[in-house]
């Protein structure tokens, strides 16, 4: 289908690639992937034509069309409806339509064979073309990328930049080329409409080559991995968990080879420096020097799993709660986006907050962080509790003129110079690079330097908004470390399934408009979902998902009963010293612990004794009060 043999390509004096060589068949589904930087997007745009390559050749069939998503389109700009734009892909049919409209309006005076015979002609080949579906196949693919059916006739100007990509991506689908490319398909896309597409993707009759650093996508999409390392395109005949247990085998025979490599030339080294003066060696010195020259050098394995060995801590030791939202409605004019919801936060939770964009994920966080008020309901932020919000607007409060290094210590966090070159150092900064200006940076780098400012500020709260859009492979991997070595507690909203996978201990949804919790991790939470939908589907109900109408609110009765209120009052007032008594067990018990946690405690058996009858003790009172917390709440 398309063969690309001995590919030379520079930018600048910069090579991405050196002699590289790949051949795409009929039905490949391949992910490309490797660092940021090496050149994935860069072999897209080759392929298209957009790039001229400097050497080598990239030679396709005839009849192989391309259909190119990338970021550019989101420069795509017009008053037309999505759903006319989105049928711009039907380019011949659209045209052939307006012929067959010319052609029914001159049977009102001309009704010659010549003419019937035309318009049976184009009709034969409009219905060839899907022209009598076309509307239906748009409408399909734009819900199934998350619009609703009164959004299809809606201006694409009105859109944000996220759901203009996603009409764009509806229109490259409907075209059907002959082979995909998708620059970061997933990057504007929810859960949902990430689940669709996959779906899509694993029918769709031609070839596509993914860009993509969400490793369950990439997973559920390709049968073939091509790593972009040193210049070269490197495939592997799976998904890309195949690859990752491929790679790791062949890096261990590289590993050896390389070694056994190494051994070789040492002695061979030894040989020529203790025989090179010695006449009746000096031939054999000779030969081997010159054997080393021709030697065929085995690279070292290169090491792209960073690791962190970063502790992430605070100063400030928050109370057991964290945050308690209550009864709390939003509303936009009359769109409603919560009623009557309950948000209860403890420390050491670590929470994910996912679903379908426009549910109110991102409107829940600034309500959590209390930067926007709630249309009604209580708002209470708990003992001690130090708060940091990253969200992607914090790219832009980035001080473009500061080096990386000033920026960080402009972060307020009284780290030295050399501690902060360790955490950029976990964040793939290293050596000089830690003076290069923000306004030199890419979007992932900008990302990587705003949440390592986010993960030393010493909050012992943190909440995420997609903190992995623009970090690639690594860079995620980074952050899912830093995270579990995080000791505070966090919420974050994320597609990235793998991610969420692995940071998470309690899932939230939003159901209803009221926030719903799972308490298990991503996994868990699916196989459950999955579970309610076949029960639902077996009994025949409605996906327990679908939107419920809202009930109709009634008047609340006014109560003439001042016992129930005097009793309220009494039992709210009894919750808060209880909280009070609970926040000071807690700090007095952390003392008796360290003091327990000290060897030198042990030599004196009256201390001892002494500190373990109050440890216990204040445990035991600890144990009752939170019992009596529970029964109050």
């Amino acid at each position: 289908m398309i063969s690309i043999s001995d590919l030379d390509f520079h930018f600048g004096s910069r090579t991405l690639y050196d002699n590289a060589s790949l051949h795409i068949k009929p039905k490949d589904k391949i992910g490309l992937i490797g660092l940021n930087g090496t050149g994935k997007s860069t072999l897209l745009r080759l392929l298209v034509g957009e790039f001229k390559a400097d050497g080598g050749s990239i030679s396709m069939a005839k009849d192989v069309s391309l259909g190119f998503l990338n970021q550019d389109l989101l420069s795509y700009d017009t008053h037309e409806s999505i759903l006319h734009v989105a049928m711009e892909a039907f380019q011949e049919a659209l045209e052939l339509q307006k012929k067959i409209d010319d052609i029914l309006v001159q049977f009102e005076t001309d009704y010659s064979d010549d003419l019937v015979d035309k318009l049976a002609t184009m009709q034969e080949r409009f219905e060839a073309l899907g022209g009598y579906t076309m509307q239906a196949q748009a409408e399909e693919i734009l819900e199934g990328l998350g619009f609703s059916t009164e959004e299809l006739q809606k201006p694409l100007k009105t859109f944000s930049g996220g759901w203009r990509m996603r009409v764009m991506l509806a229109k490259i689908l409907l075209q059907k080329p002959s082979l995909l490319l998708l620059d970061e398909p997933t990057n504007h896309l929810d859960l949902p409409s990430i689940k669709w597409i996959e779906n899509y993707l694993a029918d769709y009759e031609g070839a596509v080559i993914i860009v993509s650093h969400d490793r369950a996508f990439l997973d559920r999409t390709t049968n073939t991995t091509v790593e972009v390392t040193g210049g070269k395109l490197v495939p592997y005949a799976g998904n890309y968990s195949y690859y990752l247990e491929e790679k790791e085998e062949r890096n261990i025979i590289q590993k050896g080879a390389f070694e056994n490599q190494q051994s070789q030339i040492r002695a061979a080294e030894r040989f020529i420096e203790r025989f090179k003066a010695k006449a009746s060696k000096a031939k054999q010195a000779q030969s081997r020097v010159k054997a080393l020259d021709k030697l065929e050098r085995i690279e070292d394995v290169a090491q792209d799993a960073a690791k962190i060995n970063m502790k992430f801590t605070f100063k400030v030791e928050p109370g057991r709660h964290i945050l308690r939202m209550e009864h709390v409605t939003k509303k936009y004019d009359q769109k409603l986006i919560f009623r009557d919801t309950n948000v209860h936060i403890e420390r050491g939770d670590k929470i994910a907050l996912i679903g379908a964009n426009g549910k109110g994920k991102s409107t829940l966080m600034r309500l959590v962080a209390g930067t926007e008020a709630p249309t009604a309901g209580k708002h209470q932020l708990g003992h001690n509790v130090i708060m940091s919000f990253y969200a992607q607007h914090q790219l832009e409060s980035l001080t473009l003129d500061n080096e990386i290094l000033q920026e960080m210590s402009e972060a307020g966090s009284k780290r030295n110079d050399m501690e902060l070159r360790s955490v950029l150092g976990s964040f793939l900064f290293t050596g000089e690079e830690v003076f290069k200006k923000i306004k030199v940076l890419s979007g992932g780098e900008k990302s990587r330097v705003a949440l390592a400012k986010t993960l030393i500020s010493e909050a012992n709260f943190l909440l995420l908004d997609e903190p992995t859009n623009h970090l690639d492979m690594v860079s995620v991997n980074i952050l899912i470390q830093a995270l579990e070595q995080y000791q505070g507690t966090f919420i974050v909203i994320s597609h990235d399934r793998f991610f969420v996978e692995n940071v998470a201990t309690k899932i939230w949804y939003i159901e209803d408009f009221q926030l719903k919790e799972y308490p298990g991790t991503y996994a868990e939470y699916e196989q459950w979902q999955e579970d309610r939908e076949k029960a639902a589907k077996k009994a025949g109900l409605p996906s327990p998902s679908a939107p419920k109408p809202l009930p109709v609110e009634q008047p609340k009765a006014v109560s003439n009963n001042s016992s129930n209120n005097n009793d309220a009052k009494k039992a709210a007032k009894e919750l808060a010293e209880v909280e009070t008594r609970i926040t000071a067990l807690e700090k007095e018990l952390a003392i008796y612990e360290a003091q327990l946690a000290d060897p030198g405690i042990y030599s004196n058996a009256s201390q001892l004794k002494d500190t373990t009858m109050k440890f216990e003790a204040v445990k035991k009172e600890l144990a009752a009060q939170t019992q009596r917390w529970e029964q109050l709440v």
